[in-house]
């Protein structure tokens, strides 16, 4: 935007080309209120000790704000070693407990094959008390038709 040299007033400079090219006579300008017009103040630049302190005051805050920044990345790392050193220690741990969990198996596996012939011995008892039970049943019933032919006999 540019202030209009004549108008005052601040316009593109696409629309202050077009504005110019009409004729007065056929240009409305709006309706202003002078109450609602701000007239720009030339900026000044301070002095040279206010730049000098602004300086000043800028490079401490800046130096207090990356020391702020540079000690919170500096605990956010002791943290993460922190944190490193008691996943390894808890792997450690892991590792024990998996090392006493394999020996323990590996004992109970050769327990198991120890145990095993006397295992299949139980198995091989098991299946000849089956056999002498169904033996057993056959006799039950063969000695009741007996003592029943015989009660028979008797009775004649």
């Amino acid at each position: 935007m540019r202030m209009h040299p004549r108008t005052g007033s601040f316009a593109e400079p696409s629309m202050a080309a077009a504005t110019e090219s009409v004729p007065a006579t056929q240009r409305e300008e709006p309706v202003r209120d002078d109450a609602a017009v701000e007239t720009a103040e030339e900026a000044k630049e301070p002095a040279e000790a206010d730049i000098s302190e602004l300086c000043r005051d800028m490079f401490s805050k800046m130096a207090i704000y990356l020391t702020g920044e540079l000690t919170a990345t500096s605990e956010d790392y002791k943290l993460l070693e922190n944190m490193n050193k008691l996943t390894s220690l808890k792997y450690l741990e892991m590792k024990d407990i998996a090392i006493n969990i394999s020996r323990n198996l590996k004992d109970l596996n050769q327990k198991y094959a120890e145990l095993q012939p006397y295992l299949d011995q139980i198995n091989a008892i098991e299946e000849q008390v089956a056999v002498l039970e169904q033996a057993a049943y056959k006799l039950d019933a063969y000695s009741k038709k007996l003592e029943a032919k015989y009660k028979k006999l008797e009775k004649r």
